[in-house]
């Protein structure tokens, strides 16, 4: 650090900025003298793996260039958080986030990287009146806002895409591609992502999802019998099928689970009868290492009675699969297999006693996955004999797919074209089943439905989360307690897209006297009317590259309140009236990283170097002020 802090970048990830920073430590031979790329250099480097032709096979369409200025356009909006609309909102991991899905996956870029195991999306079908479209797509949150009110219009707006329009499916590849681009950067390693599709444009996704996710990471094009019935009076072709479209995010191996089907012998036998040995109990893989989940990390009674802890095959210390409390059920009921290692620790298995099929490929037909028509059904349970939202898909397709992606205890699954909430439904009740803790992100558009009760889309997502909710509460009495000291992740934690808590400079406005007055009055005082500190503090956590259900304390040092975040890593400061009292006892914590709010030094730039140095000297390796 420098004598002086830094400053918070307020602007999303810089998408470019990482692939120019990925190539330059490939090659860094291509880095000019002024720190750009020479592409010449490049080629040489790569030799004949470069393709110099003019002709090549791809997918071309009017708006596809533009596409990559709107992926590398940062997001200057923020997430305000709306505690009231939310359900447990103080312990819960699950995210409903109302606003425009492009700002959304921009605005967690930086937390959400790499962490998402599986993204599941419903697009609009591109029908001719079914998705609304920002029609000027390089003001996006601008568009936003004015379409929700919080500005005023000025003639930008979100409209529907009719067969009217000269570029019909260009529109919707430039709806498309940007928010694909986006999805994969947060999925794992062993990701896997599904986009749901009709026959209108099945053709061009597969384009687009071969030309973002790369040929090598498709996993299968999934045929849902989507309708059953009706129809043959009045169409000589009667369609009863829909798509699912299945990419990895890098590649087909180890990316989904494989399917129950055959059965196989009982081969082994103990006093309780005769058994074949299950699956492993251990987590292996993504997710398994103890501090991935440390309530999952706790003793159950080996064979000899004595304490068996879950230890990966390096002998680390790692995690179960399962809950503390389905753990010891299997332990009491003899269903546990151990085969002890050399240096004492155990790999358990689950004791299969029942005829159970073996795990196979899974097959590209879905013909008993639900269908539309039980979507609607669900829906009309749960809203008492109404369904607020047309076509949802129905949960045994949801359950299916996350059954295939092999989501797991702790995972995170995303939906951004949430709709009524199925993806959500799905996991709570998969929850339910097996005692697991999953988390999920749901992003939708506040689409007006023209009702009183739910006036938008989003409205419809979170009411039919809640009775979700309630009814899987009421089915268990309260008892969400998984036996480890830990509960089942029923709530969710919403957020609304706005205007960033903090006025940008802006560096190219006109140097007339008053305006130029007028920028500096908002760089002294550059937070926005109306904001909470709440509001201030979930921006600076997700521009600080913290996800938005990271735990937050509160401590009260020196007379003042500092916010902690994941048990100390990270201080947010947000009091206006810092001194030098509140500095030594914040730096006396150690944390790795302190935020304070620009403000709160009121010009006193000997205070602040002092915060610097005093920073510095206890091991704070980044101090910066918003």
């Amino acid at each position: 650090m420098t004598d002086q802090p830094e400053k918070l970048d307020l602007g999303s990830l810089d998408i470019a900025e990482e692939r120019r920073q990925e190539l330059l430590r490939l090659f860094p031979e291509i880095r000019t003298e002024g720190g750009k790329l020479d592409l010449e250099r490049l080629k040489l480097a790569l030799g004949e793996a470069v393709d110099v032709g003019r002709e090549r096979y791809g997918m071309n369409w009017p708006g596809k260039a533009e596409c990559f200025r709107t992926i590398q356009a940062p997001s200057l909006a923020a997430l305000r958080p709306c505690p009231d609309e939310s359900v447990n909102f103080d312990t819960t991991g699950n995210l409903i986030i109302e606003g425009d899905n492009l700002e959304a996956l921009k605005l967690l870029q930086k937390s959400y990287l790499g962490k998402v195991k599986m993204i599941y999306i419903d697009p609009p079908y591109n029908t001719g009146n079914d998705f609304i479209y920002p029609d000027n797509y390089t003001e996006s949150l601008q568009t936003y806002l004015e379409y929700t009110g919080q500005v005023d219009a000025e003639g930008r707006k979100f409209s529907t895409n009719t067969e009217a329009d000269g570029r019909f499916h260009s529109k919707w590849l430039n709806m498309m591609y940007p928010r694909l681009y986006l999805a994969r950067n947060l999925l794992r390693q062993d990701g896997v992502i599904f986009v749901s599709i009709d026959d209108r444009e099945v053709n061009a996704l597969r384009f687009l999802l071969n030309e973002v996710f790369g040929e090598d990471a498709f996993l299968g094009q999934f045929v849902w019998h989507s309708k059953k019935g009706g129809g043959g009076d009045v169409k000589a072709v009667v369609i009863e099928h829909e798509y699912v479209l299945a990419f990895a995010r890098v590649g087909p191996e180890g990316s989904v689970a494989k399917e129950m089907l055959e059965s196989l012998p009982l081969n082994l036998m103990d006093e309780k009868g005769a058994f074949r040995k299950g699956r492993e109990l251990n987590k292996w893989g993504a997710g398994s290492a103890r501090s991935d989940r440390p309530t999952m990390y706790f003793p159950i009674p080996g064979p000899q009675g004595e304490d068996a802890y879950p230890i990966r095959n390096d002998g680390s210390e790692g995690r179960w699969r399962l809950g503390k409390q389905a753990m010891l059920r299997i332990v009491a009921e003899g269903n546990a297999l151990f085969e002890r290692r050399d240096d004492g620790t155990y790999i358990v298995y689950e004791k299969i006693r029942s005829t159970e099929p073996r795990r196979k490929s899974y097959r590209t037909l879905l013909l008993s996955e639900g269908t539309a028509a039980e979507g609607t059904s669900t829906l009309k349970l749960l809203f008492v004999g109404v369904s607020p939202y047309d076509y949802p898909k129905p949960l045994t397709l949801l359950r299916r797919l996350l059954e295939i992606a092999g989501v797991d205890d702790g995972d995170i699954v995303l939906d951004f074209f949430a709709g009524s909430g199925t993806t959500a439904h799905a996991l709570l009740d998969l929850d339910a089943q097996d005692g697991s803790s999953r988390e999920f992100i749901l992003v939708q558009l506040p689409e007006p439905t023209g009702r009183e009760d739910l006036p938008t889309i989003a409205d419809i997502c979170k009411e039919r989360v809640r009775r979700a909710i309630r009814t899987l509460n009421e089915k268990d009495e309260g008892n969400l307690d998984l036996g480890d000291g830990s509960r089942q992740n029923r709530g969710f934690r919403v957020f609304k897209l706005a205007e960033s808590c903090f006025r940008p400079w802006d560096a190219g406005a006109s140097r007339d006297a008053g305006e130029l007055a007028e920028q500096l009055e908002m760089f002294v005082d550059h937070i926005r009317d109306g904001r909470t500190d709440q509001d201030l503090l979930f921006e600076i956590l997700l521009r600080s590259g913290y996800p938005l259900a990271s735990p937050v304390g509160k401590l009260a040092l020196a007379g003042k309140t500092v916010y902690s975040v994941a048990g100390g890593l990270l201080f947010i400061c947000l009091e206006r009236e810092l001194t030098l009292e509140l500095i030594r006892a914040m730096a006396e914590r150690k944390p790795e990283r302190i935020v304070c709010l620009d403000e709160g030094f009121a010009g006193n730039d000997q205070l602040k170097a002092n915060a610097v140095q005093i920073f510095k000297t206890k091991g704070v390796t980044s101090f910066k002020t918003v």
